[in-house]
């Protein structure tokens, strides 16, 4: 009869959020403290920058949610929101080729065919827009 037994030790990097968080163009910034094993088996601690973008303007949230309305000839009453799926008002392929194509136009940027296939939502193409006309400029 054989037996086999195992041990598995491990360790994940600590992270400690500093109070000091500062927002500026829409980007929140913060001082994080990681925590690591050191060689002498106590935890060092160092000081890292951790960025967050934010999600696009709400400007051009609204702006692609009026192309939105107009180009699947949505009803007033019905709510948009940056959560709306496509698929879910009824957009097929050609729809949402079609309202890639106007947000193109309204916004003057080029979208690649393989990120124009990774839009689903009102808000990965509003994302999608500002991440455009931000390399643009």
């Amino acid at each position: 009869m054989a037996s086999v037994s195992a041990s598995c030790l491990s360790f994940q990097p600590l992270l400690f959020h500093s109070n000091k968080t500062s927002l500026v163009a829409g980007r929140t910034s913060s001082n994080m403290v990681s925590g690591n094993w050191a060689k002498n088996g106590f935890p060092s601690l160092k000081a890292s920058r951790f960025r967050i973008s934010c999600a696009a303007k709400p400007e051009t949230v609204d702006k692609v949610c009026d192309i939105v309305r107009k180009q699947l000839a949505l009803a007033p009453e019905i709510k948009l929101s940056p959560e709306s799926k496509f698929s879910e008002l009824g957009a097929d392929s050609l729809d949402t080729v079609e309202i890639v194509m106007e947000l193109e136009q309204e916004f003057e940027i080029s979208v690649e065919e393989e990120s124009s296939q990774n839009i689903t939502t009102v808000q990965e193409a509003a994302d999608l827009i500002e991440k455009l006309v931000e390399k643009k400029a």
